[in-house]
């Protein structure tokens, strides 16, 4: 439980810390977009809008990835991870299908 709380602690800290524009830039640089979109909400790649996990699972997850390459320390830090974490986090979720007017049209 201990453990737990020291966690989100980190991740609270870490995320005021975190610098949403920076974490575009870096989305960008990298070529997150190419998989997952310019907007977060999925493609060749995982589905980031809206960003659920936790920023110590999302880091943990980014630096030993089950589907795409793997981003250690080297190459991103923890603060470039909560950056890109805090950017994702500020992208609107997609609206429901069913109160979009158009798609309303084609049924």
């Amino acid at each position: 439980m201990h453990r737990l709380m020291l966690l989100l602690a980190f991740a609270a800290v870490a995320a005021t810390a975190a610098d949403a524009a920076k974490g575009k830039e870096l989305y960008l640089k990298y070529s997150c977009y190419a998989c997952h979109s310019f907007d977060g909400h999925g493609g060749a790649g995982a589905r980031l809008v809206p960003m659920k996990l936790m920023l110590p699972v999302f880091t943990a997850y980014i630096r030993s990835p089950r589907q795409m390459p793997a981003y250690r320390a080297k190459v991103m830090s923890d603060a470039e991870l909560a950056d890109v974490w805090v950017y994702l986090k500020t992208i609107p979720e997609s609206p429901p299908a069913k109160s979009i007017a158009l798609l309303d049209e084609l049924r």
